[in-house]
């Protein structure tokens, strides 16, 4: 390859050298701020510029996190919280669809709430609320969660019933739950005239009463859940992992969402404080944070208007509805696997190839990060992190092998390995055999642990996956067990026919 003189330089090779002239980075007065006010996350790729986290520079304090399990989501989300307790005295609240949260808020000396075990949560209470408007909000809720919306006849039906069953309530003397509203629902399906109708009002009670079956009556009983208390109690994890279906964790975390929003507007409407006094954590609920009609959509839509800041975190993209990309003020893109995701994330975001590139080769803990300033700049506004620098130390494994080095934390794995079924003692070996290997595994040695204790072929390649490693790399190393495979018994018959001879 030639010399390239100055003079014979196209436009368009200049433009491809373009981050030698202006690195992709924003200049240090928009990553830097008053560490009394902001939060430190880490430093810049390239210039390692210390960035702080200021809610003040931003059009509203909301927050996106995505990329694959173990990439470091859990650990941003608690490092931040962290901070924002001590840097400015911020409460948090997290929705913990998994249980990931309870143990780390116990250690911290938080506070942790089971939905499912002793405690409830009243569908019905008005939470500070006219009954107009929680009427409404208790039908977007089963208009996202179930197929009323679909049924018009039932969706009326309902909605009258919620409304009728308010009426006697308006001095706020009597607590009413759902059951009361399935008694409002038999009274009128005696009125009705027609037997479409009567079926309609029966389809509505059918709907309604298996959130008041002994059991599964979480929705239908007094709430143990004080939120004026709540939303001042320091860090709080309301554990939903024990409820048993997607629809019922759902349906709590919408609700409390609600009840959260009015307390804030209430709180901010007394004191015209600017500063954010609450973090609300919503990590892996995908079914309220895909619907146009979810509390999520609108709180971020709104902005500041709330008062609190709102975390929305996802392994999957996909899940997380593109109006909140959109209206976020900050996204982190960690790593991320599917191209699908990818693709996503990116038409969201509008962010370059250089950009793409280097969230393709992201270990743990590293991050593309997406500003949405309040006041117009001409400079970048997506840029890319070293490393999360957190408050914990950040203990991760390694699988290599086959040409490939995949990274991600410990205790993901350890969820993971339980997950699929693994017993605490199975799980201690497999964390000896990496602590003792400098906290690397051979990915041979993994699959055969993970065949020795009963994981099926079809099992182990679903782990792996969802441990990171990509499809060619699956290919090439089940060929080769296979070819192992056959090798050990071809030997092991060899020997047979030694012995026989």
């Amino acid at each position: 390859m030639g010399l390239i003189l100055p003079d014979k330089i196209l436009s368009k090779e200049i433009y491809s050298r373009r981050f030698f002239i202006n690195l992709p980075e924003p200049p240090s007065n928009q990553l830097l701020s008053d560490p009394t006010k902001s939060i430190y996350i880490g430093k810049t790729k390239f210039l390692k510029v210390p960035f702080y986290w200021d809610p003040n520079k931003l059009v509203n304090p909301h927050v996106a996190i995505v990329g694959i399990t173990g990439s470091g989501k859990s650990y941003l989300t608690k490092t931040f919280l962290t901070r924002a307790n001590l840097v400015m005295k911020t409460n948090a609240i997290i929705l913990d669809w998994v249980g990931e949260y309870k143990d780390w808020v116990n250690q911290v000396n938080g506070k942790v709430i089971k939905l499912g075990g002793e405690d409830g949560l009243n569908l019905m209470d008005l939470g500070g609320m006219t009954p107009i408007n929680r009427t409404k909000q208790i039908m977007d809720s089963l208009e996202i969660l179930t197929d009323i919306k679909s049924h018009a006849l039932q969706k009326r039906f309902t909605e009258q019933a919620i409304t009728e069953t308010y009426k006697p309530n308006k001095s706020n003397k009597k607590t009413v739950t759902l059951h009361d509203v399935i008694k409002q629902l038999k009274t009128i399906k005696k009125s009705q005239k027609t037997e479409q109708k009567k079926d309609a009002v029966e389809d509505c009670i059918i709907r309604l009463t298996k959130y008041t079956v002994k059991g599964n009556d979480y929705f239908s009983k007094k709430s143990t859940l004080n939120f004026d208390k709540l939303i001042n109690s320091g860090l709080v994890c309301i554990d939903l992992h024990q409820l048993p279906s997607e629809q019922l964790r759902s349906l709590a975390g919408l609700t409390i969402l609600q009840f959260i929003k009015e307390k804030m507007r209430t709180q901010k409407l007394q004191t015209n404080d600017k500063d954010i006094k609450l973090i609300v954590v919503v990590d892996e609920a995908w079914k309220i944070a895909n619907d146009e009609k979810s509390d999520v959509i609108t709180i971020v839509r709104e902005g500041r208007k709330y008062n609190f800041s709102l975390i929305v975190a996802s392994q999957n993209p996909t899940d997380v509805h593109k109006t909140i990309f959109s209206n976020v003020g900050t996204v982190f893109v960690m790593r991320l696997l599917f191209k699908e995701f990818k693709n996503y994330v990116r038409s969201s975001l509008n962010y370059n190839d250089f950009i793409a590139r280097n969230i393709d080769s992201f270990g743990v803990g590293q991050c593309a990060v997406y500003q949405a300033y309040r006041k117009h700049t001409e400079h970048t506004n997506i840029f890319i992190l070293d490393k999360i620098d957190g408050e914990e130390l950040l203990l991760t494994y390694k699988i290599k092998g086959d040409n490939m080095e995949i990274e991600f934390e410990k205790e993901t794995f350890k969820r993971k390995l339980i997950q699929f079924g693994l017993k605490p003692t199975q799980i201690d070996k497999l964390c000896n055999e990496f602590e003792k290997n400098n906290n690397s595994v051979n990915v041979l040695l993994l699959v055969e642990y993970l065949e020795k204790y009963g994981f099926a072929r079809s099992v182990t390649l679903t782990f792996l996956r969802e441990l990171g490693i990509k499809e060619g790399n699956l290919i090439s190393l089940f060929s080769k067990l296979q070819h192992n495979k056959l090798g050990s018994e071809s030997d092991k018959l060899a020997r047979m026919v030694v012995d026989y001879d």
